[in-house]
């Protein structure tokens, strides 16, 4: 084959002194038949094989080729256009992930185009290339929504590096819309995150149940999303179209909690001025949900007792019989049999109780969700709050993986959205509060799941010991046993920056 050799950084414009980069050009007939060939399949097509799409826009046609031959690879398409009309058009034709856009531009300027992307196909991540007498722009690029931006000349490693963030953070993001898709298909479950054996056990365990009438009891820490499966079980369940009401047992005194579920006659004690329906004649022919059952006293459990076996109850002060049909689902995050053991909780109403059992697993023991669980929340904020979803530095990650969280997942949504709030563009370990990116450094220990492979295992580690030495590598493979070029090859192996 007869090849030539073009030095990237002629086309680019960069300096000579930098180390000069090739492109390997095939000039054979065969290759330019391929290559016409190629232009006429439809992107869609080459979508199944590409699975990244690059859209460079610069006025300069030695940019906007250099810069598709320096990006271009088996997994990566780049298409490009001369101006950010053309752009526009070719966004609106085709599915791409990320725009490279140089900033100043005639008819339609990267900050205008910015501004036109994020307005029609806000997914789409947008970098800004800038010269350095228009970096307060770029700085307003970000404050617009770019991900990133880029002095000119070009640095091409600098600009891979950058692209392949976007690349593992666009990943991510397909990974959980899959993940979402695969798992409504199978359970409809709304805003219940997890990939985790523990959690797919879960999940299989609510598709059995939910379509049953049988009685659920959920045990979970405080924050692992108790109600979130008790809700989950009836939007999948026959009750579906029927009320979800729900009682924190552990918040009310005995009197109010009996008035509150069994509900009171008028005069039935001072204060009661009206008759009031509780909440088991509110949920009738839907479910109850029972949230902290273990603090319930037993004169209390002796009445639900009776409403389980046998339907029926009457209101306080009152001498009506009610009858309901209600599913229960109860909550609590300390162990009934234990409490049955200790004289605290009846057996027969705690057998009542546990037809089903369904154990959710604290946040500490399932660290692969936590990407997940981050990506998704930082969504929800972004609807909420109106800005751009920022990127994650992967030490954020790995700090985030490595703590104990013992306020489980609704800790770490408060965490996120705080981030999310005091970040712009990027979450980094200032934005985390002091005792979780410390917690690597206090324990001295990374924390893994059982189930992960050696792969995992080694790339966690790496992650961790990085974090740990500030980024400093030549720090990492002396505090791992490796040497430099072993750990610069790690780091390439498994995506890390």
């Amino acid at each position: 084959m007869c090849v030539c050799r073009w030095r990237v950084h002629r086309l680019l414009g960069t300096s000579t002194s930098s180390a000069p980069s090739f492109v390997i050009l095939a000039k054979n007939a065969s290759r330019q038949k391929l290559l016409r060939f190629l232009e006429r399949i439809p992107l869609s097509k080459k979508r199944s094989i590409r699975n990244f799409t690059i859209l460079v826009v610069d006025d300069e046609k030695n940019t906007r080729e250099g810069l598709r031959w320096a990006l271009e690879n088996s997994d990566t398409y780049v298409l490009t256009a001369s101006n950010g009309i053309e752009a526009l058009e070719l966004l609106r034709e085709h599915p791409v992930d990320l725009v490279i856009t140089d900033l100043r531009m005639p008819e339609l300027d990267g900050l205008e185009l910015l501004r036109r992307i994020k307005a029609e196909r806000p997914e789409v991540s947008v970098i800004i290339l800038t010269g350095h007498g228009t970096v307060e722009n770029a700085v307003d690029a970000m404050k617009e929504g770019a991900v990133d931006y880029l002095l000119k000349p070009v640095n091409l490693d600098e600009l891979q590096m950058r692209v392949e963030r976007v690349r593992q953070q666009k990943s991510l993001e397909r990974e959980n819309l899959d993940l979402r898709e695969r798992v409504d298909q199978l359970y409809a479950f709304e805003n219940i995150v997890g990939r985790s054996p523990a959690m797919l056990e879960v999940f299989e365990k609510v598709r059995l149940v939910a379509p049953t009438r049988a009685n659920v009891l959920i045990y979970g820490e405080s924050g692992t999303g108790k109600e979130l499966i008790a809700n989950a079980i009836h939007q999948n369940s026959p009750r579906r179209n029927k009320p979800f009401v729900k009682v924190n047992c552990g918040a009310l005194p005995l009197t109010l909690l009996e008035s509150e579920l069994f509900g009171h006659e008028k005069g039935a004690f001072t204060g009661a001025i009206n008759t009031r329906r509780g909440r088991f004649e509110l949920a009738d022919g839907g479910t109850l949900f029972l949230d902290e059952i273990s603090e319930t006293a037993p004169e209390f459990q002796v009445k639900l007792l009776r409403v389980l076996q046998e339907g029926e109850f009457e209101r306080v002060g009152g001498t009506q019989t009610i009858k309901v049909d209600v599913r229960i689902i109860a909550a609590t995050n300390k162990r009934l049999d234990e409490l049955v053991r200790q004289g605290k909780f009846r057996e027969d109403l705690y057998y009542r109780l546990k037809v089903v059992e369904i154990d959710l697993p604290p946040l500490r023991e399932r660290p692969e969700d936590i990407p997940l669980l981050v990506e998704y929340f930082l969504e929800e904020f972004s609807r909420y709050y109106g800005k751009p979803k920022p990127r994650v530095h992967p030490a954020v990650l790995t700090a985030l993986q490595n703590y104990h969280w013992p306020g489980n997942v609704r800790q770490l949504r408060n965490v996120l959205e705080g981030a999310f709030v005091m970040a712009a563009g990027e979450i980094t370990l200032k934005h985390l509060p002091p005792e979780i990116h410390s917690e690597q450094s206090k324990d001295n220990y990374v924390r893994l799941p059982l189930t992960s492979s050696l792969e995992d295992a080694e790339r966690l580690l790496i992650q961790a010991a990085l974090t740990y030495n500030q980024g400093n590598r030549a720090k990492t493979a002396r505090q791992l046993g490796i040497g430099r070029k072993t750990l610069y090859r790690k780091m390439t192996q498994y995506g890390i920056e």
